[in-house]
């Protein structure tokens, strides 16, 4: 059953009459199946026109849907002979970020993401995305291991930030944080990032210093939650739109920024109502991203990933 985001009603109502219609029996007065053609092709011009003029409020709800693919999703569809690989190797395991070695079109990688969950029960397990230092620890286990291996990284982003528990800040989060960003700086193989749904603050920015980062289309890729920017300005997250808008946090606006390399197009109404379509078309982006890549020396991919994130901050001044 498809959950329907606020803005959506009038798609809702279309869709629930179509699927009404289609229980009814053909009494012959009305053609049914005429009348389900119509409304399908009035309840997917009524999408497009939806999902053409969202606001950036709108994009958020919309990266934050719980039917869009997440992590692991890509990882089961994209990734053939997938072994996952657990632990930091200093404290535990942390199942906010998945990963693991395998091959991705026929070429041997290593991939790790943020993993939201896809109900209660795992939303809770994966901590809702949010990371604990051994999660980023864990992060830097397996970007480590592919350096070694020469092995090219890919990397899903999808986290409304890093976990901000007591006992995550008492293990070191912030340290965790950085040395994961320097970690992603220092990698003579390919590096390249998709921000899936949520990139939130130095959470997501803990594994998408890259020599790529892509974002699908209705993703937001921000320093802190519009509900936390609005708590802090105005001291009323009822401003979250007006945040959510001044931040510039969707991926039309972070291209125009230089912030992100490229906007990956979604199906239309989003990648949940086509979540195989939308991960298939990431898949061929990220597979040409890595073939380009790979043909650069450890050296050159370094320097080059350095070189761009330090433009960003002169840029910024």
């Amino acid at each position: 059953m498809t959950t329907y985001l606020d803005f959506e009603k009038p798609i809702a109502e279309l869709e629930g009459k179509i699927a009404e219609l289609r229980h009814l029996p053909n009494s012959g007065d009305v053609d049914i199946a005429e009348e389900v053609m119509r409304l399908q092709d009035k309840a997917h011009k009524q999408i497009r026109a939806t999902y053409a003029k969202l606001t950036p409020w709108q994009r958020v709800q919309v990266a934050r849907h719980a039917e869009r693919p997440h992590a692991q999703a890509y990882i089961d569809r994209l990734i053939t002979d997938y072994t996952p690989l657990a632990g930091d190797r200093a404290f535990g395991e942390d199942a906010a970020i998945v990963g693991g070695m395998g091959r991705l079109q026929g070429r041997s990688i290593v991939v790790l993401g943020q993993q939201k969950g896809d109900d209660t029960e795992s939303r809770i397990k994966h901590n809702f995305g949010m990371a604990r230092p051994e999660g980023y620890r864990k992060a830097q286990r397996l970007m480590r291991l592919a350096d070694r291996f020469k092995l090219p990284v890919l990397t899903l982003v999808d986290t409304p930030g890093a976990y901000p528990g007591i006992e995550a800040e008492a293990r070191g989060q912030a340290e965790a944080i950085a040395s994961s960003i320097e970690t992603c700086l220092g990698l003579g193989v390919p590096l390249v990032s998709v921000v899936i749904g949520e990139g939130g603050s130095g959470g997501a920015l803990a594994i998408a210093s890259s020599d790529r980062v892509y974002m699908l289309e209705n993703s937001v890729y921000s320093v802190i939650t519009p509900e936390g920017c609005a708590s802090i300005l105005w001291r009323n997250n009822a401003n979250a739109q007006d945040a959510a808008e001044a931040m510039k946090v969707t991926a039309a606006d972070l291209k125009k920024l230089d912030v992100i390399d490229e906007v990956i197009p979604e199906p239309m109404g989003g990648a949940h109502r086509a979540p195989d379509e939308t991960i298939d078309v990431v898949g061929r982006v990220v597979g040409e991203a890595i073939a380009e890549l790979a043909k650069l020396d450890g050296d050159t991919l370094r320097q080059r990933r350095q070189d761009k994130f330090l433009a960003m901050g002169k840029k910024g001044l």
